[in-house]
């Protein structure tokens, strides 16, 4: 059933509830994310999740797309020749961690975010504080449903065989990988930073 969203929250409810998922989502390498992934309908909520996210000038200025096990033998090979192409003297084993990255975690998807013709209203930053939020609202959401995530990068972000890969435009940017699964161990909460660290006040004169 949807929600009513036209109904007023109530905060004593609500944002208790939100604290603690917001607290509870961490980081979980996606080595150790493991079957099952999200199925069809707990992947539709968390895409739903991201349409939530602020969107100035409604541009839609960020996409997903999805990694299946059937693709995920051509994207590490996109690993490994991008590390040969950064290093030539890369060892056998270097080049095979790179293959595998490539095999981690159930569920595997490429963020990408659209910086926009020239000279258009909505910036560049904009745009991708946008795909930020729209990703933090997938963290979350698959938080809710039971499952561990990561965002994971690297130096093949940007390579050649990535951005052809994944048909990217030249005014796009593959910005992170997100892996969602199921979580076989937990690290212990990590201690967040207090806001007397990262809040200040403008001085009125």
């Amino acid at each position: 059933m949807d929600p009513d969203l036209t109904s007023p929250i109530d905060p004593a409810v609500t944002a208790p509830w939100a604290a603690t998922l917001i607290q509870h989502r961490q980081t979980i390498l996606p080595k150790r994310l493991a079957e099952p992934g999200p199925d069809a309908l707990q992947l539709e909520q968390i895409f739903r999740a991201a349409a939530a996210a602020p969107d100035h000038g409604e541009r839609l200025p960020w996409r997903f797309v999805l990694i299946p096990a059937t693709a995920r033998e051509r994207l590490a090979e996109v690993f490994a020749a991008s590390l040969v192409e950064r290093d030539a003297q890369a060892t056998a084993e270097q080049v095979a961690q790179a293959r595998e990255k490539a095999f981690r975690s159930p569920t595997l998807m490429l963020a990408v975010v659209d910086a926009g013709p020239a000279g258009d209203e909505i910036p560049f930053v904009e745009r991708l504080v946008s795909a930020g939020c729209a990703i933090q609202n997938m963290l979350l959401m698959a938080t809710a449903l039971g499952f561990g995530s990561a965002l994971t990068s690297g130096k093949a972000m940007e390579s050649k065989g990535l951005r052809g890969l994944f048909g990217l435009q030249p005014h796009e940017h593959a910005v992170t990988f997100i892996s969602v699964g199921t979580a076989g161990k937990r690290k212990a909460a990590r201690l967040r930073p207090e806001p007397v660290r990262f809040v200040t006040t403008l001085s009125s004169g």
